[in-house]
């Protein structure tokens, strides 16, 4: 039987256990805006409302995401060492589990510093456009301006909604590994 104390309650402070939370946000923050806070917002918004509410909310949730996954890849890199001497060795599962954070944070990184805002230039220039033109981007008799911008929209919101499924499906594996396996992280203090 294990009795609460002060210094049970300082134990609770460790890598794993940091590692565990660190995840578990990660994870859930992820599944949040990937298939609950969005589908929300996109059925309750005005369209540009919508938009504008993403512009604003999306690097906040990139940012965190890198961070968080840096410090899982960095920490699980720590606690797995073999990882830095084996990194072609996809069969052995420590490796595997470093690129499977690598893919979630390289997906994050991307739709921060790339795909986010040039999708969202693209979104406004679509609003200005509306404003201009007096018509929906999807109304009949659009100009051809609208119609490469409707194009290269629905390109960029595609990458960057595979880039972050990617990252989704990702960190799925990756809790069901260190569900079925553990994390095996060494302390660090």
């Amino acid at each position: 039987m294990t009795t609460i104390s002060w210094s049970s309650f300082v134990a609770l402070f460790n890598a794993q256990g940091l590692y565990q939370v660190a995840y578990a946000a990660l994870f859930g923050s992820t599944l949040w805006v990937t298939f609950i806070g969005g589908t929300i917002a996109f059925k309750t918004l005005p369209r540009q409302q919508f938009g504008t509410l993403q512009h604003r909310t999306f690097p906040i949730y990139f940012i965190i995401s890198i961070a968080l996954s840096s410090g899982l890849l960095a920490l699980w890199t720590y606690s797995h060492p073999d990882v830095l001497t084996r990194y072609f060795d996809y069969t052995d599962g420590d490796v595997a589990q470093a690129y499977v954070l690598a893919t979630v944070l390289l997906n994050q990184a991307a739709n921060h510093s790339v795909i986010g805002p040039l999708t969202s230039k693209t979104m406004f220039k679509r609003h200005k456009l509306e404003k201009a033109e007096g018509k929906a981007y999807n109304e009949p008799g659009v100009s051809a301006d609208m119609k490469a911008l409707n194009k290269a929209f629905a390109q960029l919101h595609g990458i960057s909604s595979l880039a972050n499924l990617t990252a989704f499906l990702a960190l799925l594996f990756h809790g069901l590994w260190i569900g079925t396996n553990g994390t095996g992280i060494k302390s660090i203090f």
